[in-house]
C-alpha cells in the first residue's frame, strides 16, 4: 500500500481520488447498448447476454421450475443464515415507517403529507465474480415493506445460461415478482425501456461495476429514477493505537476483494498502527481466495498519517467514504463531527462485514464521494411524500388576499382569479 505522512491539503484532492474510469471513457458504449436496447428491445439483451456473458438463451425469464431447483440446492445452514439477516433487515426498516403528518396551518386550512410506494422498481444485482445475493435482502426487503406492486430482478447469468442458486432462492424469499437472466448495461436498458419481456419501472436499485454505475445515471434522461450513483466498493478506517491491527487489516483486505477498482482508506494518528497493520495485510492477503483481485485493489489503496483528530476528520469528510469504520480512543468527537459518510461502523467487533450481510443496516450506498449528498437506501428510497391539502370557507376568506397580491405580483392573473371568484361568491352568500 502506499504510505503518506502529513499530506499538505491542497494536495488531498489529488490523494484521495478514486482508480476509477471517468464517465466520459465509458459513456459511449453505454449509449451505443441504450440505443440498441430502445430500438430492439429482447433481440439486443440476448445479443449482448451472448457477447457480454457467454450465455446463448432461449429465454431470459427465471421459471418456477429453476426457482425450486435452485432452492434445493441451498444449503440448511445457508439458508438458516440468510433466514436471520432477513429478519434483522426487516427489523431495521419496518422501524423506519412514519406516521401521516397532519397540521392546520392557519385557521380553516387543512394540510397533512402521507407517503405512498412506487408502484415498479427494478432491482440489479450483480452476479459476475460474485453472485451478491445479499444485496437483494437490502433492496426487496424494503421494497416489500413499501408496498412495491412490481418488484423486477434482472441478474447476470453464466455461462451455462443460469442464475447462482442463492440468488433465485434469496429472491423468491424476499417477494420479488419477476426475475430474468440479462446483467450489465442490457439489463439497465432493458428495465429503462421495457423490452416486450421485461416490464419498465418506474426507479432503478442496486450497485455494479462502473458500466453499471454510467448505465443508471444515463437512465435518468428517459424519466426513469435511481437510487444512487453506486459504483465499486470503497471504505475508509479511522483507528489509533486502541485499534486491533489484524482487525483493521481483515476489514480493508474485505473490501479490497470486491473488485480490482475497490479502494481502502487506513486513516491513523500512529505510525506503529500503519507499519502494523501493513505487515498483517502482507500476511492475510496470501490466504484468500480472490488475493489477485484484492492485491490490485490494495495497490490503489492507501495508509494515510496525520497529526490530529481535526485534520483527521476533515480529511475524512473531504473523502465522504461509502463505508467508514471508526476505532478510536476518542470515539465520541468522530461520530459528532462525521458530516459524509454512507454507512459507519464503530469499535473493534464491529465489522463493516456485518452491515454488508446482518446487523440489519442497508449496504446499498453512495460511493465516489456522492455520500456527500446522497443517502444509502432505505424505506423511504422505495416511497413517494405526497401533499395533500383542504381549505374551508373561512381557510380561503383567511389567506385569499395574501394569494391575490402575490399573484398580482408576479403576473399571473389567472391564479389571482382562482382565488378572486372564490372570495366574491363568499360575499353573495
Amino acid at each position: 500500500m502506499n504510505k503518506i505522512y502529513n499530506p499538505k491539503k491542497e494536495d488531498w484532492a489529488q490523494l484521495l481520488k478514486r482508480p476509477t474510469k471517468s464517465v466520459a471513457d465509458i459513456e459511449a458504449t453505454v449509449l451505443e447498448v441504450f440505443e440498441e436496447v430502445q430500438k430492439n428491445g429482447d433481440i439486443s439483451l440476448h445479443k449482448y447476454t451472448q457477447q457480454f456473458d457467454g450465455a446463448a438463451l432461449a429465454d431470459i425469464v427465471v421459471t418456477i421450475a429453476e426457482i425450486n431447483d435452485a432452492t434445493s440446492l441451498v444449503s440448511e445452514e445457508l439458508k438458516d443464515a440468510i433466514g436471520l439477516a432477513k429478519n434483522n433487515i426487516e427489523k431495521f426498516h419496518k422501524a423506519q415507517k412514519t406516521a401521516k403528518i397532519e397540521v392546520e396551518t392557519t385557521e380553516g386550512i387543512h394540510c397533512w403529507q402521507e407517503k405512498r410506494p412506487i408502484q415498479k422498481v427494478g432491482l440489479y444485482i450483480p452476479g459476475g465474480t460474485a453472485p451478491l445475493f445479499s444485496t437483494i435482502l437490502m433492496l426487496a426487503v424494503p421494497a416489500t415493506i413499501a408496498g412495491c406492486s412490481e418488484i423486477v430482478l434482472c441478474s447476470p447469468p453464466n455461462k451455462e445460461g443460469k442464475i447462482h442458486p442463492a440468488i433465485l432462492y434469496t429472491a423468491n424469499l424476499c417477494g420479488v415478482t419477476k426475475i430474468y437472466k440479462v446483467g450489465g448495461i442490457q439489463a439497465i436498458a432493458g428495465m429503462t425501456f421495457g423490452t416486450g419481456t421485461i416490464p419498465q419501472v418506474y426507479k432503478i436499485f442496486g450497485p455494479g461495476n462502473q458500466y453499471v454505475t454510467v448505465a443508471k445515471q444515463l437512465a435518468t434522461k428517459y424519466s426513469v429514477a435511481i437510487d444512487m450513483p453506486a459504483g465499486p466498493s470503497e471504505l475508509l478506517v479511522m483507528a489509533d493505537d486502541t485499534a486491533n491491527p489484524s482487525f483493521v487489516a481483515s476489514d480493508l483486505l474485505s473490501q479490497a476483494e470486491h473488485g480490482i477498482d475497490s479502494q481502502v482508506i487506513l486513516v491513523s494518528t500512529s505510525k506503529v498502527l500503519l507499519e502494523e497493520v501493513e505487515k498483517e495485510i502482507e500476511s492475510q492477503i496470501k490466504e484468500l481466495p480472490r488475493k489477485e483481485i484484492a492485491q490490485k485493489a490494495i495497490d490503489n489503496s492507501k495508509l494515510i498519517y496525520v497529526g490530529n483528530d481535526e485534520i483527521a476528520q476533515e480529511l475524512i469528510n473531504e473523502y465522504g467514504p461509502e463505508h467508514y469504520i471508526v476505532c478510536v480512543e476518542n470515539e465520541t468527537s468522530y461520530l459528532d463531527n462525521i458530516i459524509n459518510a454512507g454507512s459507519v461502523f464503530i469499535g473493534n467487533y464491529t465489522p463493516e462485514s456485518a452491515g454488508d450481510y446482518a446487523s440489519g443496516t442497508n449496504h446499498t450506498l453512495p460511493t465516489n464521494g456522492y455520500a456527500k449528498q446522497y443517502s444509502g437506501v432505505n424505506l423511504d428510497s422505495f416511497m413517494k411524500s405526497m401533499t395533500f391539502q383542504k381549505i374551508s370557507k373561512v381557510g380561503i376568506q383567511t389567506i385569499g388576499k395574501a394569494i391575490e397580491l402575490m399573484a398580482a405580483a408576479e403576473g399571473l392573473q389567472a391564479h389571482k382569479n382562482a382565488v378572486t371568484l372564490r372570495l366574491k361568491s363568499l360575499e353573495n352568500e
